[in-house]
């Protein structure tokens, strides 16, 4: 008999790997913790190998959910825009702003399905310095802005709270006084809030390497110069940090979305806009 993978299930999967808790999923998802637990072995048995690392602090993917994660969400993005989107052909342009860190990810992958749904319209992501994205969303280049709510040109549309992790260079000793510490050169968001999140904890650091791009960033770690703050979805495997007490807990990035005045009621700007309020 075929398997198959069901919508439910990996919506189970992918709010518990996001929340890091099954009891925070099934309230977030309106099921009863054991149901849930339900599902995500029902899951397991499907693909055959587990999916979550649980402990009392909560859950994390292993290596087998970390793969499984991409194709879940890309599953229910591209389900939920089937729904949504079937029956009515989209044209125009529409420029979206992106965050680096956002634009590496998935999101870019929710973009290009869309499009493909659309072929009539055509899809433009650029990742620009604060004040170069200023620019262009003044100019109309782009209509939609995704980025730290500190840094998007307008009050934001909506706001959503997302984790940083650490990442770990290979052979790099988390115990080391002082900590070698890859950052973001500055603008940026979290560059501070990390910092100060490392003196409260009483652990002295220095800057081993800083990069303006996340490319840059992520070569340093690979290197082995340090350790970075960086989001979910950007750490390698190799870079996780399995040890929850070595280092202290990062703060969450808020995010936001600005939409361009002009562009209110525009069915394809409408559409991007709810693939990324999706996929994020």
């Amino acid at each position: 008999m075929a398997r198959d993978l069901e919508t439910a299930l990996l919506r189970s999967f992918v709010t518990a790997v996001r929340v890091g808790s099954i009891s925070r999923a099934a309230t977030t998802l309106g099921h009863t913790q054991p149901a849930l637990s339900q599902q995500l072995r029902k899951l397991e048995s499907v693909v055959g190998r587990p999916l979550l690392n649980r402990s009392p602090s909560g859950v994390s993917p292993t290596r087998a959910g970390e793969e499984l994660l991409p194709y879940a969400e890309r599953i229910l993005s591209l389900s939920a825009q089937a729904l949504t989107e079937t029956g009515r052909a989209l044209t125009g342009h529409c420029g979206v702003g992106m965050l680096e860190d956002l634009a590496a990810s998935r999101l870019p992958q929710a973009l290009a399905d869309l499009a493909r749904l659309h072929p009539g319209a055509t899809l433009e992501v650029l990742s620009l310095s604060t004040a170069a994205m200023r620019e262009a969303y003044d100019a109309g280049r782009v209509q939609l802005v995704l980025d730290a709510v500190p840094d998007v040109p307008g009050p934001p549309r909506w706001t959503v709270r997302r984790p940083l992790v650490w990442a770990i260079g290979q052979g790099v000793d988390v115990t080391a006084d002082p900590l070698p510490v890859v950052l973001f050169s500055n603008p940026c968001s979290w560059r501070t809030a990390v910092l100060k999140t490392l003196e409260r904890a009483d652990r002295r650091w220095q800057v081993a390497f800083e990069s303006n791009s996340l490319i840059g960033v992520l070569a340093a770690v690979r290197a082995g110069l340090g350790i970075a703050a960086l989001m979910p979805a950007n750490i390698e495997p190799a870079m996780a940090c399995h040890d929850a007490d070595a280092l202290p807990a990062l703060p969450d990035v808020e995010l936001g979305l600005v939409r361009h005045p002009p562009t209110e009621g525009d069915p394809l700007i409408d559409a991007v806009e709810t693939a990324l309020r999706r996929m994020i």
